[in-house]
């Protein structure tokens, strides 16, 4: 069978954002994890469905390919989330509650249980399907033991050993209560101190086919553990090969899409002519448009993105859901700090220095931009609220501190300053967002082991800020140790360094 493909962004085969949702980086206060993803994603476009490059002619690939190519995609998303996501984890698989497939896993699971129970009672009693699954839990138990737990292994092999117990079973001989109370404790010697409760709630079930499946549900969570164990061990190990990994597999999908950087290449392009453009701080065309300082600004142009609109950049698309959710807290965080600097400035020397103040207002405004990016957000009636609480939590303090309290025409004018924040085009908004942006570029400049002093009326938000750039800074950095390459195999060098590669680090 033979498919007629477009030589284009490979929409088909490039991974989805809903394909890897993980936990975020950067939270919003009280707002849970799954619920900002999917809003994220409910809202976010396919970046390959607007303003589209004229696409070359088609060619035809085989099926195998089209299979080859989105399996080695999807590992590439698989490694790269590892790597960038620090916490990362496997999770139990299981079927979304009343789906087809859930039911007939119900089903066939009691129908396999209710089996064995009806061979154990037979006279005399069935252990065929009982043996199958002490050998099972016998190589889930081996595959726990490190090389040096010998002991263990020897311990293991001689009570499970199966031909004895195959015989055990033809001469009714055959104690399963005995076995599976030495699997329960040999379960309780390898698990996590997490699985300690559910391990001992196996020794109060009494019913031989109860408690095997309560076995294997446990084994289960247990493998899962192991799993994440060793991911958390290794990781510090898997950098250098990872970048190999993520960039062969890029290169590999790239000589199947030859003109899979279009965006990319736009992307940077448009960036550098911004700044061509530009003459800020003195600093010459040529100085502005160096390689490294174009993409330092590209990157940061992400957490302006506008995703309704302009395609993602394919070398930052397994990113999109992240950056977007690194976008949202930016927002966030210059809305909050510019209310905090609008109530500072505005009450004066009354309230600096007051105890526990500035935490407290920095809650308050806190919880009631924690939707802000819901659908269901109402600005003005949220920046009413925010006005009214924190002028009721200023006369408090100040006549707790014999302060006058707030009269009517400062109420009145805090109220409508904070009401104003809203516009795009405010000027405290305005001022902080420029802040926050030329922080996080000298974070990207400052290199790992330095960081910049933090902008003034940015305190509050110092904590949320600095693991925001962490996190920003470290998903730059390996992005681009991973494409650094890709430009000078380009087909066409980038106009606007014809000698370098913009994705060259310095």
């Amino acid at each position: 069978l033979i498919l007629s493909v477009t030589s284009g962004p490979a929409d088909s085969i490039m991974p989805k954002d809903s394909d890897h949702k993980e936990p975020k980086d950067a939270r919003a206060a009280d707002v849970p994890e799954e619920t900002v993803r999917q809003k994220v994603q409910a809202n976010t476009p396919s970046p390959h469905t607007r303003n589209s490059p004229q696409a070359s002619p088609p060619r035809f690939v085989s099926v195998e390919e089209l299979m080859e190519t989105a399996k080695g995609v999807t590992n590439m998303a698989l490694a790269h989330e590892i790597m960038v996501n620090q916490d990362f984890e496997i999770k139990p698989a299981e079927p979304p509650e009343g789906s087809l497939e859930r039911q007939v896993k119900e089903i066939m699971h009691k129908a396999f249980w209710d089996c064995m129970e009806a061979q154990l009672k037979e006279d005399p009693p069935s252990y065929e399907h009982a043996i199958k699954l002490l050998a099972e839990i016998k190589e889930t138990l081996l595959s726990f033991l490190l090389p040096g737990h010998g002991r263990l292994q020897a311990r293991i092999e001689e009570v499970l050993d199966l031909p004895l117990i195959q015989q055990q079973a033809e001469n009714g001989a055959l104690d399963i209560g005995h076995l599976s109370q030495f699997i329960v404790g040999m379960m309780g010697s390898f698990c996590a101190p997490c699985r300690d409760k559910d391990v001992n709630k196996l020794k109060e079930i009494t019913e031989i086919v109860p408690l095997l499946k309560a076995i294997f549900s446990v084994l289960d969570l247990m493998k899962v553990d192991m799993a994440n164990f060793a991911l958390m061990s290794i990781r510090p190990h898997l950098m250098q090969q990872s970048v190999e990994y993520e960039r062969n597999k890029f290169q590999q999908f790239l000589e199947k899409q030859p003109n899979a950087l279009d965006y990319t290449e736009k992307w940077l392009e448009e960036t550098a002519k911004c700044l061509r453009e530009s003459d800020e701080e003195g600093c010459g065309a040529a100085e502005l448009a160096s390689p490294i300082n174009v993409h330092n600004r590209a990157y940061l142009r992400l957490l302006k993105w506008d995703h309704a609109s302009d395609p993602f950049p394919e070398t930052v698309l397994m990113d999109q859901v992240r950056l977007q959710e690194m976008q949202q807290e930016v927002e966030r965080l210059v809305l909050l700090s510019s209310v905090l600097l609008i109530v500072y400035t505005t009450t004066g020397e009354a309230i600096s220095g007051l105890p526990g103040l500035m935490e407290t207002l920095k809650t308050t405004v806190g919880a009631m931009l924690a939707d802000m990016h819901m659908p269901s957000f109402n600005a003005p009636e949220a920046f009413a609220t925010i006005g009214e609480k924190l002028c009721v939590e200023l006369s408090s303090c100040l006549s707790r501190h014999g302060f006058p309290p707030f009269s009517a025409d400062s109420s009145s004018g805090l109220k409508g300053q904070i009401l104003s924040v809203i516009q795009p085009d405010n000027k405290v908004r305005a001022l902080m967002d420029s802040r926050v942006q030329n922080y996080l570029l000298a974070v990207l400049e400052s290199g790992q082991h330095r960081t910049p002093p933090l902008p003034g009326g940015l305190t509050p938000v110092s904590k949320e800020l600095m693991k925001l750039a962490v996190g920003f800074s470290r998903l730059v950095n390996f992005n681009k140790l991973v494409y650094s390459p890709v430009s000078t195999q380009r087909r066409k060098p980038l106009r606007w360094c014809e000698s370098s590669s913009v994705f060259l680090i310095g």
